[in-house]
């Protein structure tokens, strides 16, 4: 399995998480919106950092090959998956601890 195809099931997985299993939808809030973008420009910084210097090297055939600040696309669809997977346990468990 290539890299490509795990951020894609990544951000499949997220998906469902956010809508159906914790039902916190946040893909469907201004806000939630507006913390992403403000994260993808820190994680485009690090992710230009890191490749343009060798430090995290991808091989060729794992990938698509279009990059964006010198990182994988793949990057910002794993990135994605991450921040909505977050964001969408921290809603869930903090609806939780409300009586």
């Amino acid at each position: 399995m290539s890299y490509t195809q795990i951020a894609i099931d990544a951000v499949i997985l997220a998906i469902l998480l956010d809508i159906f299993a914790l039902r916190t939808k946040l893909l469907t809030r201004k806000v939630s919106w507006t913390s992403y973008a403000i994260i993808l420009g820190f994680q485009l910084l690090t992710n230009w950092w890191l490749t343009s210097r060798n430090i995290v090297m991808y091989n060729s055939h794992e990938i698509i090959g279009k990059r964006l600040a010198s990182a994988p696309i793949e990057d910002l669809l794993f990135g994605f998956s991450l921040i909505l997977s977050v964001q969408s346990l921290w809603v869930y468990f903090g609806r939780k601890e409300r009586p």
